[in-house]
């Protein structure tokens, strides 16, 4: 079995045992138990894995108290606790572990928000390092294909995503996608939220899809979903805590005409997308390449960020007249900004950025300079 290098885990292992937790989320499927599995071959005999999809292993971790725990874990150095938000107020147990176990290193895993199963809140700021696990990154299997293959790969990558076992298994990828967006992939969601209608959130799903690369209005959405405003905003809001979808704020300093309140809405995977709306045709037969191009390429900048430890704000830039930026990122107080073109090779920067914000310098990203942005170097 084909195992890929994830960039985060050397940072997860110079986090273990400093008297912290450490966190690791991500959507189902993304390799979070591959990677933990990895940690507990450094411990053998002295890690305890504790799998959370399995009734007993919840039970024997909510409402517990510390002497329950001591038991618990026996002369483990190391527990691991994998899909974590399925405990019912899981921050408590983490709490308790911490403060009275110092001496175990417990990693927890959540294919989604820990909030989404706790009645009781509790922080654990102070007490814990969080990472987030992606789909695989360009930077992570860069090592997989050849420079010769790039087209090939690019082409597969758009219309497939970078799921582990998407990329691992290929004749396998549209039944792997059709699993993970019939419900396994925010499956959370469904049982911590009781949402009462789960053909709304597909729907809202497919309808967020076809609209990737635009502004999302919520009245419009409710509208055309039938239900209102205030749920459209919880549902986004729970897809984005299960790590199927993110958000870009609009950009706004100086121009009066600048969106202020609109999002732009992108898949973390691709390939989910497409499997949403039952479209895994190649690129030659499709109509929505340059919107495919663009989400693509966001999410794939997201990660590269994610791994090389940048944290920049991000967003999109657009007057009401249609005058657009594709994205921008801020970061002690530099502006960079970028358009994002399949096949176009001309950059035109619209009269109203360049008059707002004359230092900034905007950059084309298209098939020939991706890799360089995207592997940051």
């Amino acid at each position: 079995m084909v195992i890929v290098p994830r960039k985060v885990y050397p940072n997860i292992q110079k986090s273990l045992f400093k008297g912290k937790a450490v966190i690791l989320y991500g959507a189902r499927q993304v390799g979070k138990t591959t990677l933990v599995n990895r940690l507990r071959e450094e411990y053998k005999d002295k890690s305890l894995l504790l799998n959370c999809d399995e009734p007993e292993a919840r039970r024997s971790l909510t409402d517990v108290s510390s002497r329950q725990l001591t038991s618990l874990v026996g002369n483990s150095r190391l527990v691991i606790i994998d899909e974590a938000q399925r405990v019912k107020n899981i921050g408590l147990t983490l709490k308790l572990f911490v403060d009275t176990l110092p001496h175990i290193q417990v990693v927890a895993t959540g294919s989604s928000s820990f909030d989404l199963a706790n009645e009781v809140v509790e922080p654990l700021t102070g007490r814990a390092y969080e990472f987030t696990l992606y789909p695989l990154a360009l930077q992570e299997m860069s090592d997989l294909f050849a420079s010769h293959q790039w087209p090939t790969v690019l082409a597969e990558r758009l219309v497939f995503g970078m799921y582990p076992e998407v990329i691992l298994k290929p004749s396998e990828a549209p039944a792997i996608l059709k699993t993970l967006t019939g419900g396994y992939l925010y499956k959370d969601i469904l049982a911590w939220q009781r949402i009462k209608n789960p053909e709304m959130l597909e729907k809202l799903l497919q309808a967020l899809a076809l609209q990737i690369g635009q502004e999302v209005s919520y009245n419009e959405l409710a509208t055309l979903l039938g239900i209102d405003k205030q749920t459209v905003s919880s549902y986004i809001q729970l897809l984005e805590k299960a790590f199927v979808i993110f958000r870009l704020r609009p950009f706004h300093r100086n121009v009066r005409t600048e969106l202020r309140k609109l999002r732009k809405i992108y898949f973390y995977d691709v390939g989910i997308r497409n499997a949403l709306i039952d479209n895994l045709n190649p690129l030659n037969l499709r109509q929505d390449v340059g919107a495919l191009w663009e989400n693509w390429v966001i999410s794939e900048r997201l990660k590269t960020l994610h791994n090389n430890g940048q944290r920049p704000r991000q967003y999109f830039w657009r007057t009401h007249a249609q005058q657009e930026i594709d994205y921008l990122e801020e970061d002690a107080g530099i502006l960079k900004a970028f358009e994002f073109k399949w096949s176009d090779q001309n950059l035109r920067v619209p009269k109203a950025f360049a008059t707002a914000y004359p230092e900034t310098h905007v950059t084309l990203i298209n098939r020939d300079n991706a890799q360089e942005f995207l592997l940051g170097e």
